[in-house]
């Protein structure tokens, strides 16, 4: 791509692993994030609103982590906390997400992260061929394996959705 890369655009070029740049209009106003790229792009990428992933960091008791689910699903803390072998999990202060990942609320992307963090990758990543997650900035969304988003986050899979 013509402008800089992100550090997530950047990791999947280092690594070699095939992946698309997808952009989109971010709004300013939108009050999700998640709900903005699905409007965006479930139809334009043909793509189902179920490949298309957000980022969440976690607070366990030993520090920050990731889950990274369907934008759609509610997030299980005990679920994410169980795959990651914590006792349990709770949501981490917006402020100490955005020092320990570099991005951005909203631009969060599992790859690329100022520093790596555990991370778990809900399994039903891999009922799809692609996937689409934060490319390091709202309205910048990556397409890719989703068993290359799980090797180079060095995730864990399980079902971590809520209900």
């Amino acid at each position: 791509m013509a402008r800089a890369a992100t550090p997530a655009i950047a990791a999947l070029v280092a690594a070699g692993a095939p992946h698309t740049v997808v952009q989109y209009v971010h709004d300013p106003r939108a009050e999700s994030f998640g709900e903005e790229a699905v409007t965006a792009l479930a139809s334009s990428e043909g793509v189902e609103p179920e490949q298309i992933f957000k980022t969440l960091v976690m607070a366990l008791p030993t520090g920050l982590a990731v889950a990274v689910l369907p934008v759609p699903a509610k997030l299980s803390l005990t679920a994410a906390a169980a795959a990651l072998g914590a006792p349990k999990a709770t949501m981490a202060d917006p402020a100490a997400a955005q020092r320990s990942s570099g991005y951005v609320v909203g631009g969060i992307s599992p790859l690329g992260q100022r520093r790596p963090l555990p991370t778990v990758v809900d399994a039903s990543a891999l009922q799809f061929d692609r996937v689409l997650c934060s490319a390091g900035k709202r309205g910048l969304e990556i397409s890719l394996d989703p068993r290359d988003l799980v090797r180079l986050t060095g995730a864990v899979t399980a079902d971590i959705r809520a209900g």
